[in-house]
């Protein structure tokens, strides 16, 4: 059996907000619609789904994210998963160049959570929260620099 990831899906309380933060980033739109019906109730798990969402692909095609803000029922605020927490995790993106994606991100009140890591000379990454509290990773391989 063949297997590929489609995509990660996020929910976001503000997804206006989130896309131009991703697409600030360098993710691209790929499109946006409005879902409702008996099959996403039937495809979600949730009776009465309706949901605007927004799917965006990194530059080189490989990643995309689906971001969904609910309109019903009403999204439940929790609070952001920690690293150490069981679940979805985060969204890990490279960057060829870190500083520049930093200033980026704090364009939108995004900043490390800790500072910058330097893993062995390989990677200079970072963990910052982005819109809607998502766990995001910004990673630049210094082997390539």
């Amino acid at each position: 059996m063949a297997i590929t990831l489609e995509n990660v899906g996020i929910a976001v309380r503000d997804l206006e907000a989130t896309i131009a933060f991703f697409t600030d980033l360098g993710l691209t739109g790929l499109g946006r619609d409005t879902i409702s019906g008996s099959w996403a109730d039937t495809a979600v798990g949730l009776d009465g789904n309706h949901a605007r969402i927004a799917l965006l692909q990194t530059p080189d095609g490989q990643g995309r994210l689906e971001l969904f803000e609910y309109l019903h029922p009403e999204a439940i605020e929790t609070a952001p998963t920690r690293p150490h927490e069981i679940g979805m995790h985060r969204v890990a993106f490279s960057v060829d160049d870190l500083e520049e994606a930093l200033e980026i991100a704090a364009r939108h009140d995004c900043h490390p959570l800790r500072g910058v890591a330097d893993y062995q000379g390989i990677y200079r990454l970072t963990y910052l929260r982005g819109p809607s509290g998502i766990l995001v990773m910004l990673a630049q391989d210094m082997t390539k620099a």
